[in-house]
This record gives C-alpha cells, structure tokens and sequence, in this order.
C-alpha cells in the first residue's frame, strides 16, 4: 500500500498531461473572451446580408422599370431568374472576407502583440498543437458565419426576389453548391489569413499582406494586359477560389472545384509554412 502510495506521489501531474482537447479548449477561452472576435463576426453577418438586400433591391428596380417600359424591352436587359437572385445573394462575400482576414490574422498576431505567445508556448512545447487548434477555430467559426450570413440573406430578401421569380431554387444541386460556396470560401480566406498572420507574426503587416495578395492582384490584371500575365491571373488566390461561389461557364477556365483547390494549396503551403517556422524560431 506504501509502494502503491509512493508511486502515485512521483506523478502529481497524472490528470493533468497535455492533450489538443485541453489545447483547443485554452484556445477556444482566448478566442472567445478577445472583443474583436464577436465584433468581427456581428460585422460580418450585418455586411453580407446587407449587401445581399441592396443587390436584391437593385435586381427588383430593373425589374420594375423593365416592367413598366421605363427601360426598352430590347435594352438587353435579360430576364430575371434564380440564378440571378443567387448571384446577388452571394455578393456579400466580396466584404466579408476583408473582415474574415482580420479575424485570422489577429487570432495568430494578438498574443504576439501582447507577449502572451510565451506563456501559450510555454505551456505547449510542442507548439504546433497551438497552431492547429487555432486553425480549427477559426475555421468552423469562418464557416459557421459564412453559412448564417446566407440563410439571413435568403430569409431577407425572400420577399423581394420572389415577385420576380429570382428566389434561388434550393432544389437545384448546382445552386446549392453556389450558396454553400460562400462559407467554404471564408473557411479558406480564414486559415490563409492565419497562416500569413503565424508568418509576420504582426497584425498591421500580417492584414495588409492578405489583402494585398486577395484584392491587388486580380486588380492587377485589369491593367496588366501581357499575355502570360492574364494566363496565370485565373489562378490568384481570390480568382480561383470565389470561382466556388459562382455558377459554372463555359470556356478554357478552372472549373469552381479546381479553383476551389488551387485556393487549397496555397492554404496548405503558408500553414505548412507557417509551422515550420513556428517550431524553428524564437517566440
């Protein structure tokens, strides 16, 4: 019984050992307890619907007008379906990945800021279980906020869309895809504004690096007329993956899950990245 005793005294930390549960649960405390991560979220919900009721209100003007013969009939103006109801439901995403790229920015940048790294990896030698918990909040929040973003957006501009037959059709496969493309695609804008974010380790830097990348270059193209410069600006971050968010066209593109993937792949590398110099370098 002595032995017994002795041998339970030489691990007084026996329910305490490290697991990612406990990790993500610190993580989950920080995340949650941080004042800008529900106002990046509040934000983000109130940007996307919004936009979605101004592209829907827009969509019934034309409508109206068409209607009424303010605008010619053989203007080229097309008729209004629920395709295009999707498409102006789903223009929130252009906003709401700017305020997504700071959430995963400053999830990573914050506890450089304020030293608190230290103590996180510290208390996690290991390090790299703090960076894929981090990963994994960001990410179901992302999703999360992206998905109730669009279910608001639906509810709100249902009774604007529906009298000119523009609601999105919701037993449509390919229109699913589209309104589901929304919140995969901030999923992704998240952990690729972590990853840059674990690679600055500087919040200012870190935002300004993301947004650059996401909304510079595409607006490069439209100016840069060179023609292996077009050949590859399909294939920029933003480019390939909104392609998701949209319905599919014909024509020697990416299709919205290979644009989707190659967004993939650079989210792979920069945490790939990310991990090897979170292991290697000091905090």
């Amino acid at each position: 019984m002595t032995a017994a005793a002795t041998s339970h005294r030489a691990d007084p930390l026996e329910s305490a050992h490290l697991s990612f549960a406990r990790v993500l649960r610190s993580e989950w405390i920080k995340f949650t307890t941080v004042r800008s991560t529900p106002w990046t979220i509040g934000v983000t919900i109130l940007a996307m619907v919004g936009i979605a009721l101004l592209g829907a209100i827009s969509l019934a003007a034309t409508a109206d007008m068409v209607a009424s013969g303010e605008i010619p009939a053989d203007a080229g103006v097309p008729d209004f379906g629920p395709r295009d109801g999707t498409e102006m439901l789903n223009l929130g995403w252009i906003f709401g990945q700017i305020v997504i790229t700071v959430l995963g920015v400053l999830t990573i940048t914050g506890e450089y800021s304020t030293g608190q790294i230290r103590s996180t990896l510290a208390a996690v030698p290991t390090r790299l279980p703090v960076l894929w918990a981090k990963a994994l909040l960001v990410a179901v929040v992302a999703f999360v906020t992206g998905l109730v973003s669009v279910a608001i957006s639906y509810a709100a501009t249902l009774p604007i869309l529906d009298p000119h037959g523009a609601v999105p059709d919701l037993g449509d496969g390919e229109t699913i895809r589209v309104l589901l493309g929304v919140p995969l695609y901030l999923t992704m804008i998240a952990l690729f504004a972590l990853g840059i974010g674990a690679l600055l380790r500087h919040a200012a830097a870190g935002i300004s690096a993301v947004l650059g990348l996401l909304l510079m270059l595409p607006l490069l193209g439209q100016f840069i007329t060179v023609e292996w410069f077009q050949d590859i600006a399909e294939y920029f971050p933003m480019s390939a993956g909104s392609m998701i968010t949209t319905y599919a066209t014909d024509g020697p593109h990416l299709s919205p899950w290979e644009g989707f993937g190659v967004l993939a792949i650079y989210v792979v590398v920069i945490m790939a990245a990310a991990a090897v110099l979170l292991r290697r370098r000091d905090a």
